[in-house]
Protein backbone atom coordinates (compact mmCIF):
# COMPACT_ATOMS: atom_id res chain seq x y z
CA UNK A 1 0.00 0.00 0.00
CA UNK A 2 2.96 2.47 0.02
CA UNK A 3 1.88 3.72 -3.15
CA UNK A 4 -1.16 4.82 -2.54
CA UNK A 5 -1.73 8.28 -2.05
CA UNK A 6 -4.13 9.55 1.00
CA UNK A 7 -6.80 11.97 1.24
CA UNK A 8 -8.60 12.91 4.47
CA UNK A 9 -11.37 9.72 3.28
CA UNK A 10 -9.70 8.01 0.71
CA UNK A 11 -6.91 5.80 -0.94
CA UNK A 12 -6.39 6.23 -4.21
CA UNK A 13 -3.86 5.61 -7.34
CA UNK A 14 -4.56 7.57 -10.03
CA UNK A 15 -1.59 7.92 -12.71
CA UNK A 16 -2.47 9.39 -16.15
CA UNK A 17 -0.27 9.60 -19.19
CA UNK A 18 -0.84 12.97 -20.52
CA UNK A 19 0.58 14.19 -24.55
CA UNK A 20 0.18 17.39 -26.13
CA UNK A 21 1.47 19.42 -28.94
CA UNK A 22 2.19 22.49 -30.10
CA UNK A 23 0.23 24.64 -32.57
CA UNK A 24 1.45 23.28 -35.95
CA UNK A 25 3.98 21.06 -34.39
CA UNK A 26 6.48 23.84 -34.53
CA UNK A 27 9.93 22.97 -33.07
CA UNK A 28 9.74 25.85 -30.50
CA UNK A 29 10.26 24.21 -27.21
CA UNK A 30 14.27 24.62 -27.06
CA UNK A 31 16.61 25.06 -24.34
CA UNK A 32 15.36 28.12 -22.49
CA UNK A 33 11.30 27.72 -23.14
CA UNK A 34 11.49 23.82 -22.57
CA UNK A 35 13.21 24.67 -19.28
CA UNK A 36 10.41 27.61 -18.60
CA UNK A 37 8.18 25.50 -19.75
CA UNK A 38 9.09 22.46 -17.26
CA UNK A 39 9.34 24.84 -14.35
CA UNK A 40 5.77 25.93 -15.29
CA UNK A 41 4.30 23.07 -15.39
CA UNK A 42 5.82 22.12 -12.04
CA UNK A 43 4.31 25.00 -10.52
CA UNK A 44 1.00 24.41 -11.64
CA UNK A 45 0.72 20.95 -10.47
CA UNK A 46 1.87 21.74 -6.93
CA UNK A 47 -1.17 24.05 -7.03
CA UNK A 48 -3.29 21.91 -7.88
CA UNK A 49 -1.90 18.59 -5.51
CA UNK A 50 -0.85 16.87 -8.51
CA UNK A 51 1.99 14.87 -8.83
CA UNK A 52 4.89 14.24 -11.53
CA UNK A 53 5.94 10.77 -11.44
CA UNK A 54 7.78 11.55 -15.04
CA UNK A 55 8.08 13.68 -18.21
CA UNK A 56 10.09 15.10 -20.87
CA UNK A 57 9.61 18.43 -23.28
CA UNK A 58 10.23 17.47 -26.34
CA UNK A 59 11.01 20.31 -29.13
CA UNK A 60 7.60 19.90 -30.56
CA UNK A 61 5.20 18.45 -27.47
CA UNK A 62 5.25 17.16 -23.95
CA UNK A 63 4.89 14.01 -21.89
CA UNK A 64 3.76 13.82 -18.26
CA UNK A 65 3.33 10.61 -15.97
CA UNK A 66 1.27 12.02 -13.52
CA UNK A 67 -0.53 10.96 -10.09
CA UNK A 68 -4.22 12.61 -9.51
CA UNK A 69 -6.22 13.19 -6.68
CA UNK A 70 -10.00 12.57 -7.26
CA UNK A 71 -10.82 16.26 -6.47
CA UNK A 72 -9.09 16.97 -10.00
CA UNK A 73 -10.36 16.07 -13.26
CA UNK A 74 -8.29 15.74 -16.16
CA UNK A 75 -9.54 18.00 -18.27
CA UNK A 76 -9.37 21.18 -15.90
CA UNK A 77 -5.71 19.80 -15.16
CA UNK A 78 -4.58 20.12 -18.78
CA UNK A 79 -6.51 23.51 -19.08
CA UNK A 80 -4.64 24.91 -16.59
CA UNK A 81 -1.32 23.61 -17.95
CA UNK A 82 -1.88 24.51 -21.31
CA UNK A 83 -3.47 27.88 -20.51
CA UNK A 84 -1.35 29.30 -18.27
CA UNK A 85 1.94 27.86 -20.01
CA UNK A 86 0.83 29.56 -23.05
CA UNK A 87 0.10 33.58 -21.66
CA UNK A 88 3.23 32.81 -19.71
CA UNK A 89 5.35 31.56 -21.97
CA UNK A 90 4.35 33.98 -24.54
CA UNK A 91 4.91 37.09 -22.55
CA UNK A 92 8.38 35.88 -21.63
CA UNK A 93 10.16 34.75 -24.74
CA UNK A 94 8.85 37.11 -28.33
CA UNK A 95 9.96 34.40 -30.49
CA UNK A 96 6.93 32.44 -29.27
CA UNK A 97 5.08 35.60 -29.27
CA UNK A 98 6.55 36.23 -32.82
CA UNK A 99 5.72 32.43 -33.79
CA UNK A 100 1.88 32.88 -32.75
CA UNK A 101 0.69 36.22 -32.87
CA UNK A 102 0.34 36.20 -29.23
CA UNK A 103 -2.31 33.15 -29.84
CA UNK A 104 -2.94 30.12 -28.47
CA UNK A 105 0.57 28.01 -28.93
CA UNK A 106 -0.89 24.24 -28.25
CA UNK A 107 -2.87 22.53 -30.36
CA UNK A 108 -7.03 22.48 -29.44
CA UNK A 109 -6.80 18.61 -28.01
CA UNK A 110 -4.36 16.41 -25.96
CA UNK A 111 -4.01 12.48 -25.53
CA UNK A 112 -4.71 11.22 -21.95
CA UNK A 113 -4.48 7.48 -20.63
CA UNK A 114 -4.65 5.82 -17.38
CA UNK A 115 -2.22 3.49 -16.11
CA UNK A 116 -2.41 0.69 -13.88
CA UNK A 117 -1.14 -2.87 -12.49
CA UNK A 118 -4.71 -4.33 -13.04
CA UNK A 119 -6.28 -4.66 -16.52
CA UNK A 120 -9.99 -4.32 -17.69
CA UNK A 121 -10.22 -7.91 -18.25
CA UNK A 122 -9.38 -8.78 -14.83
CA UNK A 123 -11.88 -6.01 -13.14
CA UNK A 124 -14.18 -8.03 -15.38
CA UNK A 125 -13.57 -11.63 -14.58
CA UNK A 126 -14.06 -10.54 -11.02
CA UNK A 127 -17.12 -8.71 -11.41
CA UNK A 128 -18.51 -11.90 -13.70
CA UNK A 129 -17.40 -14.91 -10.98
CA UNK A 130 -18.25 -12.84 -7.96
CA UNK A 131 -21.21 -14.27 -7.52
CA UNK A 132 -21.97 -16.76 -10.38
CA UNK A 133 -24.19 -14.65 -12.04
CA UNK A 134 -24.28 -14.75 -15.97
CA UNK A 135 -25.45 -10.98 -16.93
CA UNK A 136 -23.41 -8.60 -17.52
CA UNK A 137 -24.84 -5.75 -14.39
CA UNK A 138 -26.93 -7.38 -11.55
CA UNK A 139 -27.99 -6.75 -8.01
CA UNK A 140 -27.24 -9.49 -5.17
Amino acid sequence: MKDYRRGSHSVFRLHIHLVWCTKYRKEVLGKDVGERLRDLCRQTCSDMGVEILSGVVAKDHVHLLVSVVPQVSVSKLIQKLKGKSSFKLQREFASLRKQYWGQRMWARGYFACSTGNVTDEMITDYIHNHSGKDDDFHVE
